[in-house]
């Protein structure tokens, strides 16, 4: 064999070791990001009963503003590491300060008070109901295509939170109707907060859109935040531990495990994952709150949850078409 083959078939070779290796690199990278949303989703459970503690101490903005900063903190950090310049546009401001309050203050107020008149798994459930209202204002707004695995999905989907509601039509009446609204009502900002920050994450990096949002919501609940903060004193250990969880895993580490996620899986494997919360936070809100829901509303969940993940796959299957 002559030196310029044997030259070729060297090469050849190390071109498929170097891709073999590249394949077991992806595949462990992949495996690992699995790992670490499955510890989010359990995480993201816990946050509900961390949160439903200091709820007895703190108005649920004041607690927002408290775990914000926390979280601000350690994005903060990252940023200056990774990514040091960035211009935020002038035009862009107003619609970051929406994106907050939508996305944020609306958001978690509704979120965090409706668990004072429902369980926190009821509450998370209908938050599984966000990809399923989201795909209904595409089609009605922006006259979107609609498969009809989605409608199905999403008739489905409606179904089991009806069933939900209605095995509690003896109580709504006696408040919890209130906590199904505010519900609701997270579900409604949340999606108007995907519409609005559609635009900026062809402007800015992730780690940019999450600060600046970061910042504009600790900045427009400061005045009422230190309006409403207890004295240090009526703070105790448990729920400074609390705060400082939900600061650095809710808002700080949860971020930096979904852009992984987002960047290794994509976001359809990504949005699939934050579908299985309602079973972790009924888990841990039957363990450590004795909270407790029926039969039919277990029932109710699985349908809600196994619909939404048909049309988040759906809805993934549709954006790779149109691409």
């Amino acid at each position: 064999m002559c030196t310029q083959d044997k030259a070729e078939v060297i090469e050849t070779n190390d071109r498929s070791g170097s891709g073999a290796e590249e394949s077991k690199r992806a595949k462990k990278e992949r495996t690992l990001t699995y790992m670490l949303m499955t510890f989010l989703v359990i995480a993201w459970g816990f946050d509900y009963v961390v949160a439903k503690h200091a709820l007895v101490l703190l108005e649920p903005l004041t607690l927002l503003f408290l775990k914000y900063s926390i979280g601000l903190v350690l994005v903060l950090c990252i940023k200056l590491k990774t990514e040091r310049k960035s211009i935020i546009r002038k035009k862009d401001i107003p619609l970051f300060i929406l994106c907050s309050i939508c996305g944020e203050i609306i958001y978690y107020f509704c979120e965090y008070t409706a668990m004072d008149y429902i369980p926190v798994s009821l509450v998370s459930i209908v938050l599984a109901f966000v990809p399923a209202f989201s795909i209904i204002i595409e089609k009605v707004l922006f006259k979107r295509s609609v498969t009809k695995a989605m409608v199905i999905g999403i008739a489905v989907c409606i179904f089991g939170v009806v069933l939900i509601i209605g095995v509690d039509f003896e109580l709504l009446f006696q408040g919890r109707i209130v906590g199904y609204l505010l519900a609701f009502g997270a579900v409604f900002s949340w999606n108007a907060y995907n519409f609005l920050t559609a635009s900026l994450h062809d402007r800015y990096s992730s780690i940019t859109l999450t600060c600046t949002q970061l910042i504009c919501t600790a900045l427009l609940i400061l005045p009422y935040a230190i309006h409403t903060m207890p004295s240090f004193q009526a703070f105790t250990p448990t729920i400074i531990g609390g705060i400082i969880y939900l600061g650095l895993v809710n808002a700080g580490l949860g971020f930096m495990i979904t852009v992984r996620s987002l960047h290794v899986l994509g976001p359809t494997s990504t949005a699939l994952f934050s579908n299985f919360l309602p079973i972790t936070s009924t888990f841990f809100g039957w363990i450590l709150l004795n909270e407790s829901i029926s039969g039919l509303q277990i029932i109710g969940g699985i349908i809600v949850v196994a619909a939404a993940c048909v049309v988040i796959k759906e809805k993934g299957k549709t954006e790779e078409l149109s691409r």
